[in-house]
């Protein structure tokens, strides 16, 4: 794949000008061959410079067209040449990356077509769920670290709503009361919206008791569903994506040193539950971004991070939702992480985030509504100047074909170029259970992850409250997460550090290690390398 040059052979002009867009001197994805009049042309390939995937990307077509396919393809490219790769597996039929694939007569018709020397062949894996709801390894998060940005997106909360439950994180740092789960975040709302509590909640600018209320009531029904299992700890370590497949992971087998890892995260116990797995995996990829140094452009990318179903991401987002994702898109490829958004029609994306995709692989769509000819149109003008007639062309696409532009070695737009896509060289569709359940249970993360660890946070300590204030010589914050002891002013006359570190405000800061505001701040005074842990 590396260096390779593409042949024009007898193309027409027109045709030869869009292959000779492809002909990449450094390493590149080969993503199939040159569609002409109807024509294959296997010696004219279409391909992705390597160092161009952490410029993001667009696959998009309608249901049935080859979505998935392409992204395995992309994938197990990506593994082969030591890039680290994350799935979603939202429909169950991803986890055969793992195992060599298994000839058949389309296999090999396709092959020939597009002139590919095909061979079965497996990939290092692991599998991930969560919380483990299904058969993977479980992916949790803490609600601090989830932050309430996302969980507003998952509660359903409005723009007023997700403000004040802000302001409802925020005070559970002001007190030290750690939020680790969602009965930690109940507790600390159940508190504020009590006679007790509420006098406190006057002093939470905007925060009505009433609004508290519908918090409340939205976090005890999320809860109610099942949805505890998600939010807790030992919290996922983003950094496990980043590795290599020397050592571990399904199908690693022989030759697995130097390859990619491809992380699966499992979905088909949650498909009935989108917004919740759509904001898990914007969390895993802004975890992502704070913790990864800036590392500019690189030979080839750190990770490339598969985002499968974006309209359930953006669906229903509010303002504040969308400018963190957009944000995060737009910077993280300096972190050397590349994004390629999976879904439907490009107008599932908003316009910001689309402008930051550079790579698009668009599958058929269409036309049968006046809607779904307003999208054929739409999608078109995405699209550079082409020799193709782009709204035909798009509606008579067949299976595994696709109409793709990328960005050049340069930067700039490759020609757009019709392409009958390769084949991939691992199982297309799950692989057995009884497999995927040994290969989870065989990695050497099943022992750190698969236990639910419940220590004691903002729930136990406010279950606390009123036998510690009915103890003698008890204080009425100390309940509220501040240790009479440990909070007093240092005495006056020691150092400076001394005084600093006995400070009340250093204190507090400590305390806050851990909570969403209390670990940035961490990193900037200590220069740790992890926010966590």
């Amino acid at each position: 794949m590396s260096g390779a040059k593409v042949t024009s052979g007898e193309l027409p002009a027109e045709a030869a000008g869009i292959v000779a867009g492809y002909a990449f001197d450094g390493p590149a994805l080969d993503l199939g061959a040159l569609l002409w009049d109807g024509q294959c042309h296997p010696g004219a390939q279409v391909r992705i410079p390597l160092a161009m995937l952490n410029r993001h990307g667009l696959v998009a077509g309608a249901t049935g067209t080859g979505k998935t396919k392409t992204l395995q393809l992309i994938a197990e490219q990506l593994s082969a040449q030591g890039v680290p790769v994350f799935l979603a597996d939202i429909k169950g039929d991803v986890s055969g990356i793992c195992a060599p694939g298994e000839a058949n007569d389309k296999v090999t018709g396709r092959a020939r077509d597009v002139g590919q020397a095909w061979e079965p062949r497996g990939f290092p894996c692991e599998f991930y769920a969560l919380g483990g709801l299904g058969t993977g390894i479980p992916v949790r998060a803490t609600v601090t670290s989830f932050g309430p940005i996302l969980l507003s997106k998952v509660l359903q909360l409005n723009q007023t709503q997700e403000q004040s439950l802000g302001l409802i994180f925020h005070y559970a740092d002001q007190k030290g009361l750690e939020l680790v789960d969602l009965k930690d975040l109940r507790a600390v709302v159940a508190f504020l919206t009590s006679d007790e509590g509420k006098p406190e909640l006057k002093n939470i600018g905007g925060l009505s008791t009433a609004t508290a209320g519908v918090i409340l009531r939205a976090l005890t029904s999320f809860e109610a569903q099942g949805m505890g299992d998600f939010f807790g700890e030992p919290e996922f370590d983003t950094s496990e994506l980043l590795r290599s497949g020397e050592g571990g992971g399904a199908g690693a087998g022989a030759g697995a040193e130097g390859q990619g890892l491809v992380s699966v995260l499992e979905l088909p116990s949650v498909q009935d539950k989108p917004a919740l797995f759509s904001t898990f995996l914007m969390w895993l990829l802004a975890d992502l971004y704070h913790d990864l140094p800036e590392v500019g452009d690189l030979d080839k990318p750190k990770l490339v991070f598969f985002f499968d179903e974006a309209h359930l991401l953006f669906s229903g987002a509010s303002k504040a939702f969308l400018e963190s994702i957009t944000q995060t898109v737009r910077l993280i490829r300096s972190k050397g992480v590349g994004v390629f958004f999976v879904t439907q029609t490009p107008k599932d994306v908003p316009a910001d985030v689309l402008a930051q995709l550079g790579n698009r692989v668009q599958h058929a769509l269409r036309a049968f509504t006046p809607d779904d000819e307003k999208a054929l149109k739409a999608t078109v003008r995405t699209f550079p100047n082409s020799a193709y007639d782009l709204e035909e062309t798009l509606t008579g696409l067949g299976t595994g074909e696709a109409v793709v532009t990328v960005l050049s070695e340069k930067g700039a737009p490759t020609p757009v170029a019709v392409t009958r896509l390769r084949a991939p060289q691992s199982l297309m569709g799950p692989v057995e259970a009884g497999a995927l359940e040994r290969a989870v249970r065989g990695s050497a993360l099943y022992g750190r992850y698969a236990e639910a660890v419940d220590r004691e946070s903002a729930y136990e300590r406010l279950s606390a409250r009123a036998p510690a204030e009915g103890s003698a010589g008890g204080s009425a914050e100390a309940p509220r997460g501040r240790a009479p002891q440990s909070s007093r002013e240092p005495e006056k006359g020691g150092s400076v550090v001394e005084q600093v570190v006995g400070s009340g405000m250093f204190k507090s800061l400590l305390r806050s290690v851990g909570t969403q505001l209390g670990r940035e701040i961490s990193r900037s005074v200590f220069g740790t390398a992890r926010r966590r842990r």
